[in-house]
């Protein structure tokens, strides 16, 4: 089972490497991010995408854009690095994620002392422990979540939430990995997530590569998949978890979990501790992102709606936690009733 590694230090250091999703499945390309503005029009444009994995770029790419001021003094570095972050911070303002990482990086620039080469190093260790705690926190996940899955199991999942939108192995499809690594036969439904396909341009490629049996379905056959029999589980991902347990993700999740609870079909989320966000009360709180509206109006450039019409193009929405059958972390398994006002040192 091969499994790919999106998010990564560039050979020689002073990058950020990624796979450029956006050309994904036609073409699978490496990206070097070495620029401030790099990094900024990666995340802008879902050449990296996923709640974690937007944030361990944001974080590595930090670090990458103030090393042309090794030399400077650490009050100008100081200076660069605050504005770098605002910058990079405000790319995607949906996922937790980001300003979570950055704000990691800023804390141990603030309290690393010495001079600007320093406070560098000080800093990339921190990006690369973000990196590294990303992928023991994917495989936790993963072990943690495949306790819900049985031999045969036919798990329907929205957007990409698997290595591509990670450090590591994933977050909804983590437990789907574990469980065929340990023998289980695992099939998986794929919505095409409209109006970016990012489940059938990137999880279908994903599974196909891991060599996992992979259906891709539009958004609109998923109630007649469940009304048929043929889903036991619908695992998703998530870009921020509000303390009552509501969930934003990719838009359309929302949807796919009225249609699970009216076919009583489990919904469970899966997302590292770092999505949980105790300081937002309510999914009502949620910055959702809006995005262009020729993401709507065409498809590789071709027209597919008038040139001119409306669009109603939101990135995300909210599924209230009371549709929410479970939401698995890396710390265990917590079910309803939802309640993250503190990041709890245990699930269970």
């Amino acid at each position: 089972m091969e499994i790919i590694q999106a998010v990564r230090w560039t050979d020689d250091g002073s990058g950020v490497r990624i796979i450029d999703q956006r050309l994904l499945p036609e073409r699978c390309a490496i990206c070097e991010l070495r620029t401030l503005d790099d990094v900024i029009d990666a995340i802008r444009t879902l050449a990296v995408r996923g709640a974690p994995a937007i944030g361990i770029a944001g974080a590595m790419g930090l670090v990458v854009s103030l090393m042309p001021y090794a030399s400077a003094d650490r009050a100008a570095l100081v200076a660069k690095a605050h504005a770098a972050a605002d910058a990079i911070r405000t790319t995607r303002p949906t996922a937790v994620n980001l300003p979570w990482a950055i704000g990691r990086i800023l804390g141990r620039l603030e309290n690393t002392p010495g001079d600007a080469r320093a406070v560098l190093d000080a800093i990339r260790e921190e990006a690369t422990a973000i990196l590294d705690e990303d992928r023991a926190m994917c495989r936790r996940i993963g072990e943690h979540g495949t306790t819900l899955l049985r031999d045969g199991a036919r798990v329907l999942t929205h957007c990409n939430a698997g290595a591509l939108a990670t450090g590591g192995i994933g977050t909804a499809l983590a437990p789907v990995y574990v469980a065929v690594e340990r023998g289980l036969h695992v099939e998986v439904y794929v919505d095409e997530t409209r109006p970016m396909l990012q489940g059938s341009r990137l999880t279908a490629w994903e599974l196909g590569r891991a060599g996992i049996p992979v259906t891709v379905l539009t958004d609109g056959m998923a109630a007649s998949l469940m009304r048929g029999g043929h889903v036991d589980l619908c695992l998703v991902g998530a870009d921020r978890i509000a303390a009552n347990g509501d969930v934003a993700n990719k838009i359309g999740t929302y949807g796919l979990a009225i249609v699970a609870r009216h076919h009583d079909v489990p919904f469970v989320v899966a997302a590292p501790t770092s999505t949980l966000d105790p300081e937002t009360p309510t999914g009502f709180d949620i910055a959702i992102e809006q995005r262009s509206a020729d993401e709507v109006r065409r498809v590789e450039g071709m027209l597919t709606a008038p040139a001119t019409v409306c669009v109603y193009n939101p990135a995300f929405d909210v599924t209230p936690a009371a549709l929410v059958s479970a939401i698995v972390t890396d710390r265990g398994v917590r079910r309803p009733p939802y309640d993250f006002r503190a990041r709890p040192a245990s699930e269970h």
